[in-house]
């Protein structure tokens, strides 16, 4: 059987989520709470340290409270664990948190001394 070497076998669509590589994007699990619907890739959470009830956020951070980004698509139709980056560089534009709140500068600085900065991009 023959195979073509110039053959596409899959398409990668870049979703603008990290600005760059450095700091390296490191990967936790973390528990969400339930009831929350279908949190997705970019989503800021914030909650407990160690604890089980984290969330989008939807207020202002609070400096008790550990902050993460969302690394995939997940449904919290009932308590589940996802994984999250606990650092990384990403667009501001592609952060997302819960509907009724807008990320704010006190909160970049926040999410920046927990080793996750936040930089503009333009789209290409």
């Amino acid at each position: 059987m023959a195979k073509k070497l110039n053959e596409v076998v899959e398409t990668v669509e870049a979703d603008g989520l990290f600005i760059s590589n450095i700091p390296v994007a490191d990967v936790v699990a973390v528990k969400l709470t339930a009831s929350k619907g279908v949190l997705k890739r970019g989503t800021v959470l914030t909650g407990t340290p160690g604890g089980a009830d984290f969330a989008a956020l939807a207020a202002a951070a609070d400096t008790t409270k550990a902050l993460f980004v969302l690394a995939d698509d997940v449904d919290t139709a009932s308590e589940t664990v996802g994984f999250a980056y606990r650092t990384g560089h990403f667009n501001r534009g592609a952060l997302i948190v819960d509907a009724a709140y807008t990320l704010t500068a006190a909160d970049e600085e926040l999410l920046r001394k927990s080793g996750i900065l936040v930089s503009d991009a333009l789209p290409y």
